[in-house]
């Protein structure tokens, strides 16, 4: 996406008419904006937040956006030398912020990495936490690395190939991804990563001064082939993979190329980041092992979340090796933010080994299924050639292939004008996309609103060219 251009033009319209303004005088709305930059409501908020930030608008849920009053002369200092000092921009930065962006109010959300509001266990959650906070131990500083006893429910839940002590207790998935990837490389190193793949990976990599190479994926997952060619061809000493319903396309690796990828990852004297974040997110049937249930000789780093599983405060996760790529875990997590709180790792203990969280994960079994079906009931009505060929058997997300030469990130600025916020393909691949997607969340929004949704959706879609009698039907459209 190029939404950091788009903020960027954003801005300086305002800008200029600001300097032209009177104090007070109305700006042109969110809608106009949009329109008129070719962007998302969500970047053009994210412009105006920037000016209140500086003082320069004021904002009035309900009538608009206006020009500030003129400080004075001398009370505004000059702050342009921090973009010398600073330097350029991380990559990845504006696609992350994008992301995790609130939906505008009225619009539908088939993005998001989190739980609905309605499927997020927040009343034992709650309860939980309240027990855990009248508990004086909690409050104490506790092993760095985290509770033991919650340690030893993570380490089960691996499958039984590592032990409470390789692991160490982060607050949430990613800071557990981002201090993995720099206890374990160095910058400049060489990283090998799904293609696409998560692209707060990708951000984290790039932050982490990694070069970034992609292996081509299918809906078995990576393919085998192209993983051994590429150890061979960069040298590479980690892969990072989601074998679990891998966000964004919902693929699972199958069954036959689990040992293979092992195998390739061990002769290759490299370490395999399994990302498990999508243990508790099965649709239909059962999840295999973990990889790292069957890794005798230390390859696999183990990442578990439930962050994606339960609710997007419930910042906790794991993760951890054995031998000294372990210890190096912990260390870096270590000189990252010492420990994460103890009155939250007790309240999530509390909660993973009470009958609550049995409950939960049926009852966000049946609620994701209803509300996949009703994603792709949706799409059969209004847009049945968007239908996914495979469809994912977990996970939170579809991976919709557009038509060719549709370009995806258009798509999602005229979806987001037309209420309806997705997220587009193209910063989900390290590299150029070899096709435009969508990624389509159908944990976001109530199954009744999907409908709706992808109404919008076909409104925002380009119209196909009507054919002429030698022509063959776009068979992207119908």
């Amino acid at each position: 996406m190029n939404d950091g251009n788009a903020r960027a033009r954003v801005i300086q319209d305002l800008r200029s008419r600001i300097t032209a303004a009177e104090a007070g005088s109305r700006l042109p709305p969110v809608r106009d904006l949009t329109t008129r930059h070719h962007t998302s409501p969500v970047t053009v908020a994210d412009a105006i937040r920037q000016l209140v930030a500086e003082g320069l608008v004021e904002t009035h849920p309900g009538r608009g956006t206006f020009v500030a009053p003129r400080p004075a002369a001398n009370a505004a200092p000059d702050l342009s030398w921090q973009t010398v000092a600073l330097g350029p921009r991380r990559p990845g930065e504006e696609e992350m912020r994008a992301l995790l962006a609130l939906p505008p109010a009225g619009a539908i959300p088939l993005t998001g990495g989190y739980l609905d509001a309605d499927l997020q266990p927040t009343a034992a959650l709650g309860a939980a936490l309240a027990r855990a906070a009248r508990q004086p131990a909690s409050w104490q500083r506790g092993p760095a690395e985290g509770r033991e006893e919650l340690r030893a429910w993570f380490a089960r839940e691996a499958g039984g190939g590592l032990r409470a002590d390789d692991l160490v207790i982060c607050p949430g998935g990613q800071a557990a991804l981002s201090s993995a990837l720099r206890a374990l490389t160095m910058p400049g190193d060489t990283i090998l990563v799904e293609s696409p793949t998560y692209l707060g990976a990708l951000a984290a990599a790039r932050a982490a001064g990694l070069r970034v190479v992609p292996v081509p994926a299918d809906r078995d997952g990576v393919r085998p082939e192209h993983l051994a060619a590429t150890f061979a061809r960069t040298g590479a000493r980690l892969f990072y993979c989601q074998p679990l319903f891998a966000n964004p396309t919902g693929a699972t690796l199958a069954v036959p190329r689990r040992a293979e990828i092992t195998a390739i990852v061990r002769d290759a004297g490299a370490f395999l980041v399994e990302d498990d974040y999508a243990r508790d997110l099965v649709i239909d049937g059962d999840a295999p092992p973990p990889l790292a249930a069957h890794d005798p000789d230390g390859h696999v780093v183990y990442l578990r979340s439930l962050t994606k599983s339960a609710a997007p405060g419930l910042r906790v996760a794991a993760i951890g090796a054995r031998g000294p790529a372990g210890a190096r875990l912990r260390s870096g997590r270590l000189l990252d933010d010492f420990f994460v709180a103890g009155p939250l790792q007790q309240a999530t203990y509390d909660f993973v080994t009470s009958p609550a969280w049995s409950r939960h994960r049926r009852t966000l079994r049946a609620a994701l299924r209803s509300r996949r079906e009703a994603l792709l009931a949706a799409l059969t009505h209004h847009l049945p050639g968007l239908v996914p060929a495979a469809i994912p058997r977990g996970g939170l997300h579809l991976w919709v292939r557009l038509p060719d030469g549709t370009d995806d990130t258009t798509v999602t600025t005229a979806a987001a004008a037309e209420g309806v916020i997705v997220f587009p393909g193209r910063p989900w691949y390290a590299a150029e996309p070899p096709a435009p997607h969508l990624r389509l969340t159908y944990a976001a929004a109530p199954p009744h609103l999907m409908h709706e949704a992808i109404h919008r959706l076909a409104r925002a879609l380009p119209r196909p060219p009507t054919p002429t009698p030698s022509d063959s039907p776009n068979p992207g459209w119908s």
